[in-house]
């Protein structure tokens, strides 16, 4: 009876005691089936990705089968089969079209996106270097402005610079496709969120106490360490020039400044009189997406880097 009441007695002073009014906090109770829950929403999360994948890649699956067919298989037969293989015929063909016009318009667009892609950026990148890091009259609204400039569609501007080019001689020319794509609000914005990120003031400060100017500050500080980002601004504005229809259309008139994108559209239009340019239409398209995907793979370890950056601060 003793060695009972003396363990009892040891217990009430071990156990703490709450004041008085409160309650003891409840222990944390485990869902029933949490288990179940999360493979449930792992295998959703699965098959949307999934399907999106599937809804990604089919296009471009067909289009590769179909470009490996004439134009009687093309119409006749099935897409997905290659038991007649006729690829280096259909790039023959394309060769032998209007003198090889559809390397003339790849080599356009190579031209003009290259162009947008390494001046239009590095302008970007500076232009969103200077809003972060400088400060000067009027800069929130100016940097407002290229807020505005984000939200309005790119084809709004076609038919104004279209009104601008024109008194100045400048259409039906490169510099008609080549001037717009130095500018582009979105990387002016996307740049100055890369500087907040990469290039801390600290190091600026330490730059100009060392004398370096605002020039030289950029070009050895500040762009070696936004690069990821710089490479990531580029790849967009490649893409976005090489993808561009509308002011070609509008600006250009010689075939022989045509971006590929355009003359694809040209060739489309001869199909339906002619569907012997079928072929040429969808082999010329597989052929146009390979530079797109070529620098996307060369690149990829610099704007993954900077996307990733960018989606953690």
């Amino acid at each position: 009876m003793n060695s009972l009441t003396e363990a009892s007695r040891l217990a009430d002073t071990s156990s703490p005691r709450l004041p008085a009014g409160t309650r003891a906090p409840r222990q944390p109770r485990r869902r029933a089936g949490g288990n179940e829950t999360s493979l449930t929403s792992r295998t959703m999360v699965t098959a949307i990705l999934l399907l999106a994948t599937f809804y990604m890649v089919l296009p471009v699956t067909w289009l590769l089968f179909a470009s490996t067919k004439n134009a009687q298989q093309l119409y006749g037969g099935t897409i997905f089969d290659f038991t007649d293989f006729s690829l280096p015929q259909n790039i023959a063909d394309i060769a032998a079209r209007s003198d090889g016009i559809f390397f003339a318009w790849m080599g356009n667009s190579i031209l003009y996106a290259s162009v947008g892609a390494v001046i239009g950026g590095l302008i970007s990148v500076a232009a969103g270097f200077a809003f972060d890091k400088y400060r000067f009259r009027g800069r929130n609204k100016l940097f407002g402005f290229v807020l505005v400039g984000v939200l309005i569609p790119n084809t709004a501007t076609v038919l104004p610079l279209y009104m601008l080019f024109a008194p100045l001689g400048l259409t039906n020319t490169m510099w008609a496709i080549l001037l717009p794509a130095l500018c582009n609000p979105f990387s002016v914005y996307l740049a100055r969120i890369y500087s907040q990120a990469y290039i801390p003031d600290e190091t600026l400060e330490a730059a100009r106490v060392d004398g370096a100017g605002p020039i030289r500050s950029f070009f050895s500080i500040a762009l070696p360490m936004i690069m990821p980002g710089f490479i990531t601004i580029a790849l967009f504005q490649f893409v976005a020039v090489w993808n561009n229809y509308m002011l070609p259309l509008v600006m250009l008139t010689s075939e022989r400044l045509f971006p590929v994108s355009l003359g694809m559209s040209l060739w489309q239009g001869y199909t339906r009189a002619n569907p012997e340019f079928a072929p040429l239409v969808i082999t010329g398209s597989l052929l146009s997406i390979l530079p797109l995907i070529l620098a996307f793979v060369l690149l990829q370890r610099y704007w993954r880097a900077g996307m990733t950056e960018g989606a953690v601060k």
